[in-house]
């Protein structure tokens, strides 16, 4: 039986691929996709989400526009990563579909609690949808089998700020309730999403493909990677989000340990900051699997392959 999943999402290039390889895999159901402002703002996140399911001829799949700010604090885009219109690098133009009536927080809601088996919820972008959901309904918890999530890094530092990575540092506040809120949590920080790298010879790979969704995947991240390239001196960018997919298709490609992660929400200086007990250093019981090793030609096989039935 097919693993019931949300994908919850600010698509950015990354999050498309991740949104296009979980749509090509039988193995998981993808109850819906529920969109959050972060790479860039509402109404783009929705546009970008409903392009993905058009570009994987999966319009069956339901997409609902959720939070347009942060809890707290004001909302952070990423143009000068994702360019302005978040997909930059494939010219998909506008969507045919539009997305479902009603909050993405409200289904979230409604889809847990009327879950006939317990449900992933996929966060790929800041974490307010999920954290909205659960501080309206606490007991929506009970009926989340795992979240398996992007943000953060530890060793490898931040993305956005010298310690904070993109996805909590838009919103450390609602981050802060996910981690503990006492689901099963799996993250992918910084520490292992830059170790999946496309490589030039990767994209050739997708525009070989001779597909539309190829063609769109290549041209994406060929804009996407220059950031990462220009700022880390890397070989090629880093594919964050989709490895959040890879794990739920082959936990073994992935190796970590559980940990406490907690986040900072008062200090300017490190807001955002995941603070992981690597080493055990406290008392303080761990709150999620923190993965930190990764068989990058693995991932992108995977990754490869399911592109490839689009």
């Amino acid at each position: 039986m097919a693993r019931p999943i949300i994908i919850d999402t600010d698509p950015g290039q990354d999050d498309a691929v991740a949104i296009l390889v979980a749509l090509a895999s039988p193995e998981l159901d993808v109850v819906a996709i529920t969109t959050v402002a972060g790479n860039v703002p509402q109404p783009l996140v929705t546009n970008n989400a409903l392009l993905m399911c058009e570009l994987a001829g999966r319009t069956d799949v339901p997409v609902y526009r959720g939070a347009d700010a942060p809890l707290q604090r004001e909302l952070n885009t990423a143009e000068y990563v994702h360019g302005p219109t978040g997909l930059d690098g494939a010219d998909l133009g506008e969507p045919a579909t539009r997305a479902n009536d009603g909050h993405a927080v409200d289904f979230i809601i409604e889809a847990c609690l009327g879950a006939t088996e317990p449900i992933t919820i996929c966060p790929i972008g800041p974490l307010t949808n999920v954290a909205m959901a659960i501080a309206k309904h606490p007991a929506i918890v009970a009926s989340i089998r795992e979240i398996a999530l992007m943000g953060g890094g530890f060793f490898a530092g931040g993305n956005t700020t010298p310690v904070a990575e993109f996805n909590i540092f838009v919103d450390p506040d609602a981050a802060s309730i996910v981690f503990n809120c006492g689901v099963p949590i799996t993250v992918f920080p910084l520490d292992v999403t830059h170790q999946v790298l496309v490589l030039p010879a990767d994209l050739r790979a997708f525009r070989e493909l001779g597909t539309r969704a190829g063609n769109a995947v290549a041209g994406m991240l060929e804009f996407y990677e220059r950031h990462d390239v220009d700022r880390y001196g890397m070989a090629g960018g880093p594919l964050h989000d989709p490895c959040v997919i890879a794990y739920l298709l082959d936990k073994t490609l992935f190796g970590g340990k559980p940990c406490r992660v907690d986040i900072e929400t008062e200090s300017e200086l490190t807001m955002g900051q995941t603070v992981v007990d690597w080493w055990g250093m406290t008392a303080e019981d761990p709150n999620a699997v923190v993965m930190n090793r990764v068989d990058r030609q693995g991932v992108m096989d995977l990754i490869m392959g399911r592109i490839g039935l689009l």
